[in-house]
């Protein structure tokens, strides 16, 4: 029999060593919503889904599309723009390709939802050490040395969406292998994401992978600093900031969240997703980062995780999702489940994307690059949009859950003051979409308009497109209405670089470029990966939304090939510079779902 305590009006079960607590949830007014009371059997609700890290990895993309280079500070990272003719490399299918078998974990610490050790490569992955539920049901907690609270890998909305959360009374918490050890019991739960949060405030006497010796770093309160990291001090550029790596004990407060690293082992040893096959590797030190949230009361349980930059801990619920916005289409192929998967598993972990360049990415959850980026932007939300099978609808929600809390997190980074992800070859792509995205479906029109909300921030897209009728150079060589504006593109009509050679060239005859460097990444690291964003930000009549109609207007100049062939032929007649490779040619998407998505809907 479950023996019951009371503390500050909260109901305590002790169940089986972990003490677990129903409590009445505030509502967006103020209102509580009632609370069932949790049986001795009750166990801990999950809400996280499975949220390992992934299992099964892409296939490289048809043709290759390599470029050799290292990274610098003011280089693309490893992304560097291919030689005249760049040799391809091997490629297999890009969407729904073959995928990597998941290994079984080897349990790791309690609560460990899939263990991602320093350096784990992401394809396979490792199965966690809870136990599996099925949709919509909750994981047994259980306890293990030290109190750990173990979420399992239980389906999404195990408590229903709004209704109460489930807490534990505990001294520990483990997520992906890192374990937080409090100086005392505290109640802590999940966001819907199965992320931790933890009633404050509270102290964190100590972390798991311990830090140290400028390895496994925590930062309280990622600042919205592009030039900036705590995570780790093999960080490339002079990035690692020695001060902004939290100190044992860290005392938080209601507002403060605590993202803790696990360091690579060795940098450079896992390639890039989405890029497997082709011998890119990042130099980022940093393998993984679990956010833990400090709150002063607990949300309701269909609650996203805040932020990681929001010290105002703003609450978005998955209940206020309006699913009605998104299109029913038909897929033009069949999806394979390990496709959805994948995307799940990456984007419902924590992207933590503030330092330019991705010198401190985490390797084995995020895109690498700002190509990779928006790939990810595109085929993700194109993926929600499809009417799917119902053994695959659980795995598509889960996708919407993890791609929604992306576009919160890069919100919040904005709304701290952020100056955005600049145009700079690749880098900056793929970031304003998820934005949007979300608050089109919050229904939040700051969110949804972030160029109207915040017209500082800088958007890669939108910098390296404009109409010609808004430079002051004239009509495009080749008869184009709208351009591509060079390789750190215009802001404000001006451009960025002090280089003329990074900015607009396309009203010069190709014998006139003062570097090739603005074509190179036009066909390699740019058009090619915006394609599945602008479709899908058409689907939801969103153009307006994202506010630079030139975007929209070059992503289709791109895709269609109408005389890229006399084009290209014509530039390699006077320059030498060959872009007749078919990876290179316009009329394309990187990715053969988002070729079939065009071709269908647009």
């Amino acid at each position: 029999m479950a023996q019951m305590r009371r503390r500050a009006g909260l109901r305590w079960l002790g169940v089986g060593g972990l003490t677990l607590v129903a409590v009445a949830c505030s509502g967006d007014d103020g209102t509580s919503s009632s609370s069932s009371e949790a049986g001795a059997g009750g166990g801990v609700q999950g809400l996280g889904g499975s949220n390992g890290p992934a299992g099964g990895g892409a296939g490289a993309p048809s043709g290759g599309r390599t470029a050799s280079g290292g990274s610098s500070e003011g280089g693309e990272a490893g992304n560097a723009a291919p030689a005249s003719g760049g040799a391809a490399g091997s490629g297999a299918s890009a969407l729904g390709g073959a995928a990597g078998s998941a290994a079984p974990g080897q349990g790791g610490a309690v609560g460990d939802a899939g263990a991602a050790g320093a350096g784990t490569p992401p394809s396979g992955g490792e199965a966690g050490s809870g136990g599996t539920a099925g949709g919509g049901g909750s994981a047994g907690a259980t306890a293990g040395s030290g109190g750990s609270l173990v979420g399992g890998s239980a389906g999404l909305g195990g408590g229903g969406e709004g209704g109460a959360a489930t807490l534990a009374l505990t001294n520990s918490v483990t997520d992906h292998g890192i374990t937080w050890t409090f100086d005392a019991e505290y109640p802590v739960g999940q966001f819907v994401t199965g992320d931790y949060y933890v009633l404050c405030p509270v102290t964190v006497e100590s972390i798991t992978p311990a830090p140290g010796g400028g390895r496994n770093g925590s930062v309280l309160n990622i600042p919205p600093s592009q030039t900036e990291t705590g995570f780790d001090d093999r960080t490339e550029g002079d990035r690692y900031t020695a001060s902004l790596s939290a100190s044992l004990p860290i005392s938080m407060v209601p507002g403060d969240s605590l993202a803790s690293s696990i360091s690579m082992a060795e940098p450079g040893t896992v390639e890039n997703w989405l890029r497997e096959g082709d011998g890119e590797y990042s130099s980022s030190p940093v393998a993984s980062v679990s956010v833990l949230t400090c709150l002063e009361q607990a949300p309701p349980a269909d609650a996203f995780r805040p932020s990681y930059a929001d010290t105002t801990n703003r609450i978005y619920r998955l209940s206020d999702v309006n699913r009605a916005l998104l299109p029913q289409l038909a897929p033009p192929s069949a999806v394979a489940t390990d496709t959805l998967e994948m995307y799940a598993d990456r984007l419902i972990r924590p992207w933590v994307d503030n330092l330019f360049y991705a010198f401190d990415a985490q390797v084995d959850t995020m895109a690498m690059y700002g190509r990779e980026m928006g790939r990810v932007a595109g085929i993700a939300s194109l993926l929600l949009m499809l009417d799917l099978p119902p053994e695959q609808q659980d795995v598509q929600e889960r996708l919407l859950v993890g791609t929604v809390q992306h576009g919160i997190d890069l919100w919040g980074l904005v709304r701290a003051g952020y100056e955005g992800w600049y145009a700079h070859g690749g880098h900056g792509s793929g970031r304003k979409w998820p934005i949007i995205f979300a608050g089109l479906l919050f229904g939040d029109t700051e969110m949804s308009e972030p160029s109207i909300t915040y017209p500082e921030v800088r958007f890669g897209e939108d910098m390296h497109t404009a109409f010609t009728s808004d430079l002051p150079y004239g009509p495009a060589y080749n008869g184009a209405t709208v351009v591509y504006t060079g390789h750190m593109g215009v802001w404000q009509g001006e451009p960025v670089s002090d280089d003329p050679a990074w900015g607009p060239y396309e009203h010069l005859s190709p014998d006139q470029w003062l570097d090739p460097i603005g074509e190179n990444y036009r066909r390699c690291c740019t058009s090619i990966a915006w394609v599945g964003q602008a479709l899908a930000a058409r689907l939801m009549n969103a153009q307006s939304n994202w506010d630079h109609d030139a975007f929209f207007a070059y992503v289709d100049r791109w895709m269609d090939p109408t005389g890229d062939d006399a084009y290209t032929q014509e530039i390699y007649d006077l320059t030498g510079l060959d872009y007749r490779a078919a990876w290179q040619r316009q009329g394309q998407a990187w990715d053969d779902f988002v070729n079939e998505m065009w071709a269908t809907y647009r």
